[in-house]
């Protein structure tokens, strides 16, 4: 999958992003293993295409939960109570940002703006947007959407 994925794109002028916003979609995550084959293909170095990997936040070397939030922290969100709700949310999962839960249920990042300034603090939870986002209405929405729904210990 990874090969035919950098085949398709090889061709195209600076590759190396195309290849791995390609892989990151398509497989979830970029697998370590796939770093080698990515820079033999693309003629570059394994520190090179680790680089960008790592500097990028939307790159991720291990697979994420089945829903990932995402938790704005812009100033907007933060003065209308995103450090509470985060606070909140990280109890709730049991996890911190950029962790994923045990049962691989979701995995929580953070984000510094949504674009939804006028309606914080606002979140992410799969590919919906949430905004006014309470503590008691994070509840709400996360019973909505999987079976750990727990409170914390």
């Amino acid at each position: 999958m990874i090969d035919e994925i950098v085949a398709r794109l090889a061709d195209k002028p600076g590759a190396l992003m195309p290849v791995l916003h390609a892989v990151n979609e398509r497989v979830g995550f970029i697998p370590p293993d796939a770093v080698p084959a990515i820079a033999r293909a693309l003629n570059l170095s394994r520190a090179e295409v680790h680089g960008v990997i790592s500097f990028y936040r939307d790159f991720r070397i291990e697979p994420p939960g089945r829903k990932i939030i995402r938790v704005c922290r812009a100033e907007s969100c933060q003065a209308m109570g995103a450090v509470a709700l985060a606070a909140h949310i990280q109890a709730r999962l049991e996890i911190d940002f950029g962790q994923t839960s045990g049962n691989g249920d979701f995995t929580l990042e953070p984000v510094y703006c949504l674009g939804n300034c006028a309606c914080s603090p606002a979140i992410v939870v799969g590919d919906d947007l949430h905004g006014r986002v309470t503590p008691r209405r994070f509840d709400e929405i996360l019973s909505k959407i999987g079976p750990d729904t727990r409170q914390p210990r």
